[in-house]
């Protein structure tokens, strides 16, 4: 069955009767006159189809929680749907944290992870009685527990392991191998359990986490991921008489930005993690655990695009013609950190059949500020509008004031109706944390 994140185009995207590009019932061009360039735009119907079809595709295991991997893109709004829908959230950050705090979000529902968490980002995790912790180290195991005492509470934690399984994506967006920043190596688990045990009594360990990567297309490694968890929690039980009830398998599958991406439906992972898990937990005589999920660019991504305007375009003799756009770097690094690739289309023209080889450049001052390397497009005017597709995750979490640019502004749209739910900052914005010392005046 195919699900929502193997689409490149948002679920309500349709050419309307004025000949324009049309999202969530709101015409796109009208869009960019009424809210501006750059823009990011959110497809509500989009977002819920595919928490929607997480849900249908693991209902065949009655021990299964959500996650919100909230640095794809963690906005109030955006918090408020996936909470509706029923998902808790995967924080890194006490900005994320408090997001989802404000949000109205129920805080037993969120886990905070990281691998360099500081005393006041723990203590608010605390403060706040956030369901889980993920530990990722043994001088974090040591801090936690010193502030839970301060605060006389008891905190369920985890124990990030890195489970040496090195997926096939970008070596920056790996981190499940065994060289890597994140978690607790295997050969290490035991001296973390026995800490916990013994030293530390203000925590209480319920399971194992791990990730293993982001932009994941295969699926057998999800398989490989649950049974060294499972084997995991047997060997702890058989060595140390505790009983996990818990694992966390983390996100990372993929999602379509170019027409030849092909990432699995989520039907097939659950499928593939589902009949794992029965077969580990018979094999291991372990219980059946809660298992925990943290889909994060496969729930937000697709239903995400953001609009540019045409500006200025150059001929290179003999070689490329580049178009430069509104925006670029500073509203969606990807590109330029990652080789990342997208795909476009032009807002005020999507039928126009005629086509050149450009290459959409961005206004920051980069060489490497390309959005979009020799794409094929209609001829392209001064004042089009562009709509890059699959932009929900990342674009707007990475973004910068880089060139001092302000940050752009995103919509929700739904059923003809579209609402600000981040604004665009102004000038005064930007300089609103600058100081000049009194020794200067």
């Amino acid at each position: 069955m195919n699900s929502t994140n193997q689409l490149l185009k948002p679920i309500t995207l349709k050419v309307n009767e004025n000949g324009n590009l049309d999202l969530g019932g709101c015409d796109v061009v009208e869009l960019a006159e009424k809210y501006g360039t750059p823009l990011y735009v959110i497809d509500e119907k989009t977002l819920r189809a595919i928490c929607q079809d997480y849900k249908k595709a693991f209902s065949k295991y009655p021990h299964v929680k959500f996650l919100y991997a909230s640095k794809a893109l963690c906005t109030m709004a955006i918090s408020k749907i996936v909470y509706d829908e029923g998902f808790g959230f995967d924080t890194v950050s006490s900005g994320e944290i408090y997001t989802v705090y404000k949000s109205g979000a129920d805080m037993s529902k969120v886990l905070f992870n990281g691998s360099n968490k500081s005393y006041d980002e723990l203590a608010l995790a605390v403060e706040l009685s956030v369901g889980r912790i993920s530990v990722d180290n043994f001088f974090e195991l040591s801090l936690l527990d010193e502030i839970a005492k301060s605060y006389n509470k008891t905190i369920d934690i985890l124990l990030r392991i890195t489970p040496g399984i090195e997926c096939h994506t970008h070596e920056y967006i790996q981190t499940g191998h065994l060289d890597s920043k994140f978690g607790f190596d295997l050969t290490q688990v035991d001296e973390a359990v026995e800490l916990i045990l013994g030293r530390y009594k203000n925590l209480n360990l319920r399971g194992l986490h791990a990730h293993i990567g982001s932009q994941i297309f295969e699926t057998s490694i999800y398989g490989d991921e649950i049974e060294i968890l499972i084997k995991e929690i047997a060997r702890i039980d058989d060595k140390f008489g505790i009983k996990l009830d818990e694992i966390n398998i983390g996100g990372g599958v993929g999602v379509k930005y170019i027409e030849s991406d092909c990432p699995p439906s989520v039907y097939t992972i659950a499928d593939i993690i589902i009949d794992q898990l029965n077969k580990s937990i018979e094999k291991y005589s372990v219980v059946p655990p809660t298992i925990y999920l943290e889909p994060g660019r496969s729930i937000i991504s697709t239903s995400g695009v953001t609009l540019y305007t045409v500006g200025s375009s150059k001929q290179v003799p003999n070689g490329k013609k580049y178009v430069a756009l509104d925006g670029g770097m500073a509203d969606n690094p990807r590109p330029a950190m990652y080789e990342a690739q997208y795909s476009a289309q032009i807002a005020n023209k999507p039928l126009d059949d005629s086509e050149e080889v450009i290459t959409l450049a961005g206004r920051f001052c980069e060489s490497g500020d390309i959005l979009i390397k020799d794409v094929n497009l209609p001829k392209l005017e001064e004042g089009d509008i562009i709509c890059v597709y699959n932009t929900g995750a990342y674009n707007y979490s990475m973004a910068s004031n880089y060139n001092r640019v302000a940050k752009s502004a995103m919509v929700l749209v739904n059923n003809s109706q579209s609402d600000i739910i981040v604004n665009r900052e102004t000038l005064d914005d930007l300089i609103s944390h600058d100081k000049i010392p009194d020794r200067l005046k």
